[in-house]
């Protein structure tokens, strides 16, 4: 996409911000078609395979781990959001993935995971905040929490608000993911500092196998997009040791794709949890810019037992002392958005039946 840039200019000639074309016309170039077309393509890919002309996308990922082009993931053909990237701060392959953080010019700087975007410095907070306090807010006195994932740290930053946690246990796969955040990321790299935390570098599918059942109240999944490795993250087996690993009433959040992309995959996911959870299912979705289609979902569940009514939280963030400045001020979830993000627009009912089919949700 990038790439064609420039294409057809051979004819126009340059002069001082002026575009003289072949009929003799003289037109006023603007100042960012300027700075793009004084890019070299050449020079701007050798800094990373997805960076071409400054710009970054999210490409196609192959069976040998060499990207094909630089737009249309098999997780959202045909489209491709593009960041300008000012400074590439680090690219390494680690045993699982390749991780890349660069500086941009609009979003700050971006920590991307196999080509594909997992936060910003500047919208990073929505989800985090909503993937932490939507479970942990509708269940009273969490005391243990598991999260599954979230290397970054900025999960367990939110869950940190949470004065009633006594234990916060994290199953990372990849120590390259903590490593990076903490130096590039201190302020989600902070939960890490609670003494609360306990971390656990492995494979998240083992470590619950490991578990003792009715372990912890609330779990939260800050997977990656269920492609390759992930695919496990999303499947029957999955879903049944974490609903072993839940106590009678407690809460599963889940990240859940777009309702913009992924209906058959939420779908699916609803099927599974619904046989898998005897308690309630839940569909939430929020706005995060810079994921594919700006828009991302969450699936909340409970186990059998005490009823859990996600929609109203009975543990408001408003009330948890010192919550709402913990390390750093709230700055997208509050009791108000939790019942709103539960809204369903009327395309994602009908495409999505199974979110209203269970006599047991409330």
């Amino acid at each position: 996409m990038e790439g064609d840039a420039g294409k057809g200019l051979g004819c126009q000639k340059i002069m001082d911000g002026k575009v003289i074309s072949d009929n003799g016309l003289e037109k006023e170039i603007p100042k960012c078609c300027m700075k793009a077309m004084a890019s070299s393509p050449e020079l701007d890919a050798k800094c990373h395979s997805t960076v071409v002309s400054g710009w970054f996308s999210q490409p196609q990922s192959s069976s040998d781990g060499v990207s094909k082009t630089y737009y249309n993931n098999p997780m959202w053909p045909g489209e491709a959001h593009s960041l300008k990237v000012e400074n590439v701060l680090y690219k390494e392959k680690s045993k699982y993935q390749e991780v890349l953080v660069f500086e941009s010019s609009a979003y700050g700087k971006v920590l991307v995971l196999d080509g594909i975007v997992q936060l910003t410095d500047k919208d990073e907070f929505v989800y985090q905040e909503m993937i932490a306090h939507l479970p942990l807010c509708s269940i009273l006195s969490p005391k243990n929490v598991l999260v599954v994932g979230g290397g970054d740290g900025g999960v367990l930053r939110e869950i940190s608000r949470h004065g009633s946690v006594e234990r916060i246990d994290i199953c990372e796969i990849d120590q390259m993911v903590i490593d990076v955040s903490k130096r590039f990321f201190p302020d989600l790299a902070i939960g890490f500092e609670d003494p609360r935390v306990r971390l656990h570098v492995g494979d998240a599918v083992e470590f619950l196998r490991n578990t003792p059942e009715g372990m912890y109240d609330a779990i939260i999944v800050d997977s990656s997009d269920p492609v390759g490795p992930a695919q496990e993250l999303v499947e029957k087996p999955f879903f049944e040791t974490i609903a072993k690993a839940l106590r009678p009433g407690g809460v599963l959040c889940n990240m859940a794709e777009s309702m913009w992309l992924h209906t058959h995959l939420i779908q699916d996911m609803i099927s599974i949890c619904r046989q898998t959870f005897k308690g309630s299912v839940h569909y939430a979705w929020t706005n995060v810019p810079t994921y594919p289609s700006g828009v991302i979902g969450f699936l909340l569940c409970s186990t059998d037992g005490p009823p859990v009514n996600f929609l109203n939280p009975i543990n408001p963030i408003e009330k948890v002392k010192g919550a709402l400045k913990f390390r750093r001020e709230l700055r997208f979830y509050n009791s108000e958005m939790h019942t709103a993000v539960f809204a369903l627009p009327s395309f994602l009912k009908r495409e999505v039946p199974l979110l209203y089919d269970s006599p047991k949700s409330v």
